[in-house]
């Protein structure tokens, strides 16, 4: 996932160099994820509206999308794969959150504790203003997605270790601001979206979403 963030990242900033009065960004699943790292990773960007289109901005626990890939993956001992050295050299093991293990998530997982603030790096403070430096940001979920697992996900929620989903705003990234999530929130920038009837493979076609939440906040 860093090597995508730092690639795409570049690409970002160029555009935005080329474009001083400000552009928007939408990230739609793990690409929403990215969307969001390059924000931190980048601080000096001039991103105005970043929108995240069902992206497991919380981590993901889940795995009928993996089973293309891995046909006998089970959701209970995935994170014998994604939390190992091999594990981390693929983009969902870095975004990987088992809620049964979080032991071996804050030790193997390379990239979501720490865009989540959840495990500090140098870069800790710069990660939290360039989330804190956009005009708007929007999330867009929904319960019929059906890959995004909790699909809550996609708004910060997440399972506790008894699988209940916690609101993003009792979650302590949130509470402790630990990312600017709950500055931005306080400003009255934050916008969360919940959209019924629509699966994980049509967010980025569908015409009404579009129309309806996209298009409205790229002024």
């Amino acid at each position: 996932m860093w090597h995508q963030v730092n690639e795409i990242g570049k690409d970002v900033m160029n555009i935005s160099a080329a474009h001083p009065e400000g552009i928007h960004l939408i990230g739609y699943s793990q690409g929403g994820l990215i969307g969001r790292a390059i924000l931190e990773a980048f601080p000096q960007h001039n991103v105005h509206t970043f929108i995240s289109l069902s992206s497991p901005q919380a981590g993901q626990y889940g795995t009928q999308f993996l089973h293309l890939f891995f046909p006998s993956l089970a959701c209970r001992t995935a994170y014998e794969l994604f939390y190992s050295t091999v594990g981390q050299h693929t983009s969902v093991g870095n975004y990987w959150n088992d809620p049964h293990h979080q032991g071996l998530y804050f030790n193997y997982s390379r990239f979501l504790p720490y865009v989540n603030g959840e495990r500090r790096s140098g870069n800790g403070s710069s990660y939290k203003a360039g989330v804190a430096r956009l005009r708007r940001m929007v999330l867009i979920g929904g319960p019929d997605d059906g890959v995004i697992t909790p699909w809550q996900s996609s708004h910060f929620g997440y399972f506790n270790e008894m699988e209940d989903v916690i609101d993003f705003r009792e979650r302590s990234a949130y509470v402790d601001d630990l990312f600017g999530l709950k500055t931005l929130d306080e400003q009255r920038k934050l916008k969360v979206i919940t959209v019924n009837g629509v699966n994980h493979l049509s967010w980025h076609r569908n015409i009404s979403v579009i129309d309806k939440y996209i298009v409205p906040f790229l002024d």
